[in-house]
C-alpha cells in the first residue's frame, strides 16, 4: 500500500486539478436530476426507482470517460516509461490509478443522496432498498471502472480506450436482456454473468454473498489483466 497511496493521490489530484472531474460530476448530476425531478413533479411519484434504473445505464458512458485516460494518456505522453522504471510493481500502479477513478465515481454518486433525503422527507421510504441500491451502484461502478482500466491499458489512444471499454461493459450489461435468445441449459450461467442482474438483486435490499463475490471477481480479473498488459509492455 505504500506504493499505491502516492499513485492514488497523484491521480485523484490530476482529476480535480483539471476540468475532468467537475464536468463529469456536473453532467452526471444534471442527467440523473432531470429524470428524478421529472418523475417527482410530472409523474407525481416520490421514489428512487427511476434513479436506480437510469444510473446503471449512464455508467456505460461515464465510467469509460473516467478511465480512458488512466494509462493510455501516460503511454502517449511518455510518462509511463518513467513510471515503470521506478521500483513500483505494476499491480501497485494499476491499483492506485483504479482507486483514484473509484474515488471520483463515489464523489459523482454521493450528491444523489439528496434525492433520497427529499423522498424520505415526504413520506415513508424503504431504507433497506435505498441502502442496497447505493451499495449495488458502487459495486457496479467499481466493476465498470476495472474494465475501463483494462481497456485503457490496451492502447495509447483515449478514444480507442473509451470504445474498447464501452463494448466490453455493454456486453456485460446486455446479457440478461437477451436471455430469450439463449438455450435453456445456458440461461442460468449467462444470467449470472450479467452485471445488472446482480445489481438488481442487491438493490432489493438483500445482500447476497454470490452477488458480492461476482463483483469482486470481475474487478480482480479486469485489474489482473490490466497489470499483465502493463507487464508485457514493460518487457518490450
Amino acid at each position: 500500500m505504500q506504493n499505491v497511496w502516492p499513485i492514488f493521490r497523484r491521480e485523484l489530484r490530476a482529476y480535480f486539478d483539471s476540468p475532468i472531474a467537475y464536468v463529469v460530476i456536473t453532467v452526471f448530476l444534471l442527467f440523473t436530476g432531470w429524470f428524478f425531478t421529472t418523475n417527482f413533479f410530472v409523474v407525481g411519484q416520490a421514489d428512487l426507482r427511476v434513479v436506480f434504473s437510469i444510473i446503471p445505464f449512464t455508467f456505460l458512458f461515464f465510467t469509460p470517460a473516467i478511465t480512458m485516460r488512466l494509462i493510455s494518456e501516460e503511454r502517449k505522453s511518455g510518462t509511463m516509461e518513467l513510471l515503470v522504471t521506478m521500483p513500483i510493481p505494476d499491480a501497485a500502479i494499476i491499483l492506485g490509478k483504479y482507486l483514484a477513478a473509484l474515488g471520483l465515481l463515489v464523489a459523482m454518486v454521493l450528491p444523489t443522496l439528496i434525492y433520497a433525503i427529499t423522498v424520505g422527507s415526504l413520506g415513508d421510504m424503504d431504507v433497506g432498498t435505498v441502502i442496497g441500491g447505493y451499495i449495488g451502484l458502487i459495486f457496479m461502478g467499481a466493476a465498470y471502472l476495472a474494465i475501463g482500466t483494462f481497456g485503457s491499458a490496451l492502447t495509447e489512444s483515449q478514444v480507442v480506450a473509451f470504445i474498447i471499454s464501452w463494448v466490453i461493459m455493454f456486453a456485460f450489461f446486455i446479457l440478461d436482456k437477451v436471455l430469450f435468445l439463449i438455450p435453456n441449459w445456458m440461461v442460468s450461467f449467462v444470467e449470472y454473468l450479467a452485471i445488472e442482474y446482480h445489481f438488481q438483486n442487491i438493490s432489493r435490499g438483500v445482500i447476497d454473498t454470490r452477488d458480492i463475490v461476482y463483483y469482486l471477481a470481475l474487478i480482480a480479473l479486469a485489474l489482473f489483466l490490466a497489470a499483465r498488459v502493463m507487464a508485457a509492455r514493460r518487457k518490450r
